[in-house]
C-alpha cells in the first residue's frame, strides 16, 4: 500500500515542479517585456525632446543634414541625447544716426539748387522731370522766372541786365551755358556769378544747339520756384523793367514759342518725308528759336525722346532743328496753349540767315519805343500793344546808350 502511493506522491512533485518553471518562465518573460517597453518609452523621451529643439522653416532647411532621422535611431539606451544646435548668431548691432539739429523738412528739396554739379545728361533729365502729383504746396511757393542765357562766350551786356534784376531778388533764377572752352568769370557781387551751368560744345545750325536749350530747361527744373522759362542770347537787351516782363509772364494763360506753317523751301521745303508716320507734311512747322514755356511744358520739352530722335536723324542742314523741332512739337501736343508768337523783337528787313546787328550809332529812343509798343497782338484774349517783352541783337558798343536809355524809356 505505502509502495504503491510513492509514485503518486512523486507524481505530485513532479507537477509542481512543472508549475514552478512555468510561473518561472512566465515571470522571466514579463520582466522582458517591461525592459522592452521601459527602452522603448526612454527612447520616445529621448526623440521627442530632441525634435523640440530642432529649428523650423529655413533654419529647419538649414540644418536638415544635422538631424538624427527615426529610421537610423540603432542607438542603445545607455547612448545620451545629442547636443542642442546653438542659435544663430546675432546681427551686430547698427549705429545710431546722427540728427541733425533742428527741423530740416524740405529744406533741401525747395533751396535753389546750385548751378554747377556732376551730374551727366541722363541723370540731369530723369531729376528734373520729376512732378509733384499733388497740385497744393506745403510751403509758400512765389512764382520765379528762369532766365536761361545761351551764349558763346561772356555777356557784353550784362551791365544792363544788373539794372534789370537789381532790387528783385527771390523773383528770379538766372542760368547760363556757354562754350565749355570759354574761361567764364564774373564778380562775386554780379548776379551772374556762379550761374554758368555744365556746359558742351554748340555748333551754329547744328542739333547741339537743341541740346544746349535742354540742358538749360532741365537745369532750371531743379528749382522748384521756377514757373516760367525764357530763353535769351547774349545780344538780347530787355525792353521792359523787371515788373513788367514779370506780370506779363506770370499771368499769361498761353505760353510763347512762335509756330506757323510756311510754304516755300525755308518753310516745308525742310521737310523729310521719313519723319512719316510721326510728323506729317501738314504737321511741319516752323518758328523762332527763342522761346518762353511753362512749367509743364518745359517737363514736356526735356523729357521727349520721340521727337527728339527722330529731328536728330532726319532734320539736317539745310533743315534747322532749332526752328521746327520745338515749333512742330508744341503745336502737336500743346495745339491751343501756346500763342503761337514769340516775345523777342528782330529786325530781317536786311534779309539772310541771320537778323540785323544794332551798333551804338543805330540806337535811338525812337527805335527802341517802336520795338516796345509799336505792334499789335493778342494778350490773354484782349487786343494790346505789348507784344515783345525782349530785342536782339545789340552788340557791345551800343551798351553806353542802352544804359542811358534805359532809365527813360525801359524805366529801370
Amino acid at each position: 500500500m505505502k509502495n504503491k502511493q510513492l509514485p503518486h506522491e512523486e507524481k505530485q512533485q513532479l507537477m509542481a515542479a512543472v508549475n514552478l518553471l512555468s510561473i518561472q518562465g512566465y515571470l522571466h518573460n514579463l520582466i522582458i517585456y517591461f525592459l522592452f517597453f521601459g527602452s522603448g518609452l526612454v527612447i520616445g523621451i529621448t526623440l521627442s525632446s530632441y525634435l523640440k529643439e530642432i529649428p523650423s522653416g529655413s533654419q529647419r532647411k538649414r540644418f536638415s543634414d544635422d538631424i538624427v532621422q527615426p529610421s537610423s535611431l540603432s542607438i542603445s539606451i545607455s547612448s545620451p541625447p545629442p547636443l542642442p544646435l546653438p542659435p544663430p548668431p546675432q546681427p551686430c548691432p547698427q549705429p545710431l544716426q546722427q540728427i541733425p539739429a533742428g527741423r530740416s523738412g524740405l529744406k533741401e528739396y525747395i533751396e535753389p539748387p546750385i548751378a554747377m554739379h556732376d551730374m551727366n545728361e541722363e541723370e540731369l533729365r530723369w531729376r528734373a522731370s520729376m512732378v509733384p502729383r499733388i497740385r497744393e504746396f506745403p510751403f509758400r511757393r512765389v512764382p520765379k522766372i528762369a532766365f536761361m542765357f545761351l551764349a558763346k562766350g561772356n555777356l557784353p551786356l550784362a551791365p544792363l541786365w544788373e539794372r534789370f534784376f537789381s532790387g528783385h531778388q527771390g523773383l528770379y533764377s538766372i542760368y547760363v551755358h556757354s562754350q565749355p572752352r570759354f574761361n567764364w568769370s564774373m564778380p562775386e557781387d554780379s548776379v551772374f556769378y556762379g550761374r554758368r551751368i555744365p556746359s558742351k560744345a554748340v555748333e551754329w545750325g547744328k542739333f547741339s544747339m537743341i541740346e544746349a536749350e535742354k540742358r538749360l530747361v532741365a537745369n532750371a527744373l531743379l528749382d522748384i520756384s521756377n514757373q516760367r522759362f525764357i530763353l535769351l542770347s547774349e545780344s538780347c537787351i530787355p525792353l521792359f523793367n523787371f515788373e513788367t516782363v514779370y506780370d506779363y509772364l506770370v499771368y499769361s494763360h498761353t505760353t510763347f514759342v512762335e509756330s506757323y506753317d510756311l510754304l516755300g523751301p525755308v518753310g516745308r521745303g525742310r521737310y523729310n518725308k521719313r519723319m512719316m508716320p510721326h510728323v506729317t507734311l501738314e504737321q511741319w512747322r516752323k518758328g523762332a528759336q527763342w522761346f518762353e514755356v511753362d512749367r509743364e511744358m518745359a517737363v514736356e520739352v526735356i523729357s521727349d525722346l520721340k521727337y527728339h530722335a527722330l529731328f536728330k536723324r532726319y532734320c539736317k542742314p539745310a533743315c534747322y532743328s532749332d526752328e521746327h523741332y520745338l515749333p512742330t512739337m508744341i503745336t502737336m501736343k500743346f495745339p491751343t496753349r501756346n500763342a503761337n508768337r514769340t516775345l523777342h523783337w528782330v529786325d530781317w528787313s536786311k534779309g539772310g540767315p541771320h537778323p540785323a546787328k544794332f551798333l551804338r550809332l543805330d540806337l535811338t529812343v525812337e527805335m527802341l519805343n517802336r520795338m516796345r509798343t509799336g505792334t499789335e497782338c493778342v494778350y490773354n484774349g484782349k487786343p494790346t500793344n505789348v507784344c515783345y517783352l525782349f530785342a536782339r541783337k545789340f552788340t557791345a558798343s551800343a551798351l553806353d546808350r542802352l544804359l542811358r536809355f534805359a532809365p527813360k524809356v525801359m524805366n529801370f
